[in-house]
């Protein structure tokens, strides 16, 4: 079964047909699936760092353009590179040789004609700023005067691209490529144990509790049949850890936490969790960090190379290789559909009864509304086969409703209410 064509209608009370396609999707479902691999970079991993300081600096720059000029003007900063520094940490201390240097790229507005004549937008000083204030919220111990090097290539965005942004200001935004995204939800049981585990060990009560515990934690989930592997990487602060001995107990403590945990959450898997599993104790071979991220030692970051915009990197389920950090909220389809299709699919899954699974893909065109995609299909793998008419009708009119409000979902990513990454 297939519907097709949602009407709706616009702020202007004119209708809108939206090509909608809602299907059943018949498969197994993700937990029958003999093997699932799940995998979730938390806050100081590199790639995680580049895509946190590409949306600081998006946002910065929105937040200046809406005060000084009541509107959002174009911009995408969504190339930002991390590159590894090198460091000598040691039980009890240790230092940084060599800092981190981050460079953020991309275009931005930079200035405005005003009846005036033109207004400069301090586009460089922005970026230091917001980039030194995501760094202090994000890390304890990454000082980014001290530890990082900061450099911005931000050049005007192009004509065709700023013209097509600015047409569609006083309406609807026009899309500015021709672009997808695609979610799906709800989570499977591992995917639920990587997200929350990264974030048990991220918390603010874990730091309290085992302050050695660095921001750069890596989780890596493998499921087959029932038996769960997850495999974590957690950065250790050399300052907090006096002697091997206290190392090798604070990540046995770290494992009977994460293992308690997820036992918790998913009672019916047989659990296994592993903490560190390059380190060779007696070749003096640990994960030791002076500031809690593998960044200050060689290992680089770039955006897009992280997490999808439900917080994970799923390669079992449908995923767009779009980075949503940095691009600009408003017409960026790259950015806003990845977000509105995630938002979609779990709307439909908890408010359509009898659905198991769903799955969304939103296209665009570049040029056309944002509100009006090319197409978006909804595949629904039903409890209870077949797909009814009342559920195709439901998740139509989710669609439509959703793309209705499309704008407000572009507030809540510029106020950080939404989870891109």
């Amino acid at each position: 079964m297939c519907a097709h064509l949602g009407k709706t209608r616009n702020t202007d009370g004119v209708n809108i047909m939206r090509n909608i396609y809602v299907n059943e999707y018949s498969w197994q479902g993700i937990e029958n699936l003999s093997i699932e691999m799940v995998e979730r970079k938390g806050t100081g991993h590199p790639d995680y760092i580049a895509d946190g300081i590409a949306e600081a600096v998006s946002r910065a720059l929105c937040k200046y353009y809406i005060n000084t000029y009541g509107t959002i003007l174009h911009h995408n900063v969504d190339k930002v590179l991390v590159v590894g520094g090198q460091s000598n940490p040691k039980f009890g201390g240790g230092e940084i040789i060599h800092p981190i240097r981050i460079i953020v790229s991309g275009r931005a507005t930079s200035f405005v004609k005003t009846k005036e004549g033109l207004e400069f937008v301090p586009v460089g000083t922005i970026v230091l700023r917001a980039v030194n204030n995501w760094i202090r919220s994000s890390f304890r111990y990454l000082d980014p005067q001290e530890h990082a090097i900061v450099d911005y290539k931000i050049g005007q965005g192009s004509a065709d691209l700023v013209g097509i942004f600015e047409l569609g200001l006083k309406k609807v935004p026009l899309a500015n490529d021709t672009s997808f995204g695609v979610s799906y939800a709800p989570l499977s049981k591992l995917e639920n144990l990587v997200l929350t585990t990264e974030r048990l060990l991220n918390a603010p009560q874990m730091k309290s509790r085992l302050p050695a515990l660095g921001e750069d934690v890596k989780v890596m989930g493998l499921r087959v049949g029932r038996k769960v592997v997850l495999t974590v990487a957690v950065a250790m602060v050399s300052r907090w850890i006096r002697d091997k001995d206290e190392y090798i107990s604070i990540k046995e403590e770290t494992r009977n936490i994460v293992l308690d945990n997820a036992v918790k959450i998913a009672p019916e898997y047989d659990i296994e969790v592993q903490i560190n599993v390059a380190d060779k104790p007696e070749q003096d071979i640990l994960y030791l960090t002076v500031t809690g991220t593998s960044a200050e030692h060689g290992d680089d970051g770039a955006t897009g190379r992280g997490n999808r915009v439900n917080g994970l990197i799923t390669p079992m389920r449908p995923m767009s290789l779009e980075a949503t950090a940095g691009k600009n909220p408003v017409s960026h389809v790259g950015k806003i559909f990845n977000v509105v299709a995630n938002m979609l699919a779990n709307r439909i899954y908890k408010e359509v009864s009898g659905v198991r699974e769903v799955y969304v893909g939103i296209l665009s065109q570049i040029g056309k509304p944002i509100n009006e995609p090319l197409a978006v299909d909804i595949k629904i793998v039903p409890e209870k086969p077949p797909i009814t008419l009342n559920m195709v009708n439901e998740a139509k009119a989710i669609a439509n409703d959703m793309l209705d409000k499309i704008a407000k979902i572009s507030e809540e990513i510029i106020e950080g209410k939404v989870m891109l990454f």
